[in-house]
């Protein structure tokens, strides 16, 4: 399988594919691709038995596709994990060190790099980590661009992306922060919230606001 197709496995999993259809659109901004790639990927993964697509609605994993990507987002998870944890790694450095290690690590070594850390349940993202078994707490798949005006959320985790990391990083959004969504601007603008732990307004960017996963 080509990393481009378990990249795609691997994000269809992160924005819930396992329950529900996630559509083009959050798939194409959530990748940075264009909506005809997504299209023409999806249409292989379909052909391959690894997801099915309804049109005009969207694609979800088929029982197969969920196997895959569970074992990929496995590999991936532990391997960031480890980096952050016990070499020091900062959170927007990760993900590429990472994509190399999980390609190239038997099953057995993955085995005791779980033990070695304590079975984790989530990555340093926020991102729940599959044991080995496939039992799982599902994620929240609610991002915060859905969120509505006047509620109250909190930062469950980010969409493993260097470019959003380093910008949550200038704004100083953390996971575990409280959030009050005050407006969201139209054409596509920002969404300005309160962050509790500062006492600070701020703006998101229209585009982050789909990377940001809240509950």
């Amino acid at each position: 399988m080509t990393p481009k197709r378990e990249d795609y496995l691997k994000i269809i999993f992160e924005l819930g594919g396992t329950q529900k259809q996630v559509t083009n659109k959050q798939i194409s901004l959530s990748l940075n691709v264009a909506a005809g790639s997504v299209t023409e990927m999806v249409s292989k993964l379909v052909k391959d038995g690894l997801a099915e697509h309804t049109p005009y609605a969207g694609i979800s994993l088929t029982h197969e596709g969920i196997q895959v990507a569970e074992e990929l987002v496995r590999r991936h998870r532990l391997w960031e994990t480890f980096l952050v944890s016990a070499l020091g790694y900062k959170l927007q450095d990760v993900h590429t060190d990472a994509e190399v290690l999980e390609h190239i690590t038997s099953q057995n070594l993955m085995d005791h790099l779980e033990v070695f850390l304590g079975h984790p349940t989530h990555c340093p993202h926020g991102g729940v980590i599959p044991y080995k078994s496939g039992n799982y707490q599902e994620d929240s798949h609610q991002v915060l661009a859905d969120a509505q005006d006047g509620q109250e959320v909190i930062v469950d985790r980010f969409i493993d992306n260097h470019d959003l990391l380093l910008y949550l990083d200038d704004i100083e959004l953390q996971l575990g922060d409280k959030l009050l969504i005050l407006g969201h601007a139209p054409f596509e603008g920002p969404v300005k919230i309160k962050v509790a732990r500062t006492g600070q307004e701020t703006s998101v960017s229209f585009k982050a606001a789909h990377y940001i996963f809240v509950k």
